[in-house]
């Protein structure tokens, strides 16, 4: 049984940082690309991040809401994925979720990805 469990979200004021985690279980990590994605209420689930199995060549939405504060990486030997989210401004808060993909190259769709995690939330004082 495949499962991606996120931790790491809270609340935090603005300008501070937080680092989400990825716990992957049930399938080869190394075999997957990963990416993070958001949800603020009332709005749509927005890409964030992805990076190739190997963990080289990060992408950012493309988005200066994002790019310069945000870094995604990846442990393949210890199966999880992390997102340092610096500089945090009160429009980052939102659900965060981790999802996997067996697609090839770069994948920002949400319905590209196989697995997904709960989410957990990030909340950014003013």
């Amino acid at each position: 049984q495949v499962q991606l469990v996120e931790s790491g979200g809270g609340l935090v004021q603005a300008g501070g940082s937080l680092r989400l985690s990825c716990a992957a279980s049930g399938r080869t990590f190394s075999m997957y690309a990963m990416g993070w994605f958001r949800q603020a209420p009332g709005k749509e689930r927005e890409f964030v991040a992805t990076i190739r199995r190997s963990g080289d060549n990060p992408y950012y939405a493309d988005s200066d809401s994002v790019k310069g504060r945000f870094t995604i990486s990846r442990d393949n030997a210890q199966n999880t994925g992390y997102l340092q989210m610096n500089s945090l401004k009160p429009e980052d808060t939102a659900v965060y979720y981790c999802a996997d993909t067996g697609a090839v190259g770069i994948t920002t769709r949400p319905t590209r990805y196989d697995y997904w995690g709960q989410g957990t939330q990030v909340t950014v004082s003013s």
